[in-house]
């Protein structure tokens, strides 16, 4: 997916950003939502990359979307961004009890001897359940493609290895997916990234950046599946 269109559009979006100091940009600044400033990416949770893609829809217009990576402050949902790839209340339905019982597990852990038997016994406990929940999150996602397919997450990921964390998450899928739903026509992605520097000090305030291959190379192949035939 070319850069193209879509480098100004991401430009515009970071610049109006910096001056609002802000990301809920379809309200008045009076009712801006307090978690939704940017400075919370130069604190210690550091930066994030967002995402904007241009695309045409069936009558011939162009317009732009715009995506955050992952949850922005802990929320799934920003009026004017899309949607992430899951059904966020299902999500919190489905894995609020299983997230309670890792936690109380790793609270046991910590107050158990290192190198003991209950200790090592629990670590293996909740190494289990840590997997198994993150199967079942991965069964949300829910991932489309252009030939008007939609699949669970694990469906769609290319080879056989496991599938990483934060997979589905990314700026990239969550335009494109939106995009497929709803009949559009991706013309070109800009993902950029804003705030602290990472700690790899990979990623640097401003930064146009390629998707990245370990999560979304896995995914985006059956993303763009009958793009060629709607072109």
């Amino acid at each position: 997916m070319p850069i193209g269109p879509a480098r100004e559009p991401a430009m515009a979006l970071l610049r109006t950003m910096e001056r609002e100091r802000r990301i809920d940009l379809s309200v008045p600044a009076d009712q801006a939502d307090p978690r939704l400033t940017i400075d919370y990416l130069y604190g210690p949770a550091r930066g994030q990359m967002f995402g904007v893609l241009v695309v045409r829809d069936q009558s011939g217009n162009t317009g732009v979307l715009k995506a955050f990576s992952g949850q922005y402050n802990s929320l799934w949902q920003v009026d004017g961004w899309v949607d992430p790839l899951l059904d966020v209340q299902r999500f919190y339905r489905e894995t609020r009890d299983a997230e309670r019982h890792i936690k109380r597990l790793g609270r046991d852990i910590v107050a158990l001897p290192d190198g003991s038997p209950q200790r090592r016994s629990l670590v293996a406990v909740r190494k289990k359940a840590s997997q198994t929940l993150m199967r079942e999150i991965h069964g949300m996602f829910m991932v489309s493609n252009f030939r008007g397919e939609r699949v669970p997450l694990p469906q769609a990921v290319y080879g056989s290895e496991g599938i990483p964390t934060g997979t589905g998450d990314c700026c990239a899928p969550k335009l494109l997916n939106h995009a497929a739903m709803h009949g559009l026509i991706p013309l070109g992605l800009a993902e950029f990234y804003c705030g602290r520097t990472n700690r790899s000090e990979t990623r640097h305030h401003g930064e146009i950046y390629p998707s990245c291959l370990h999560k979304c190379g896995r995914i985006l192949g059956y993303m763009v599946c009958g793009l060629e035939e709607r072109e």
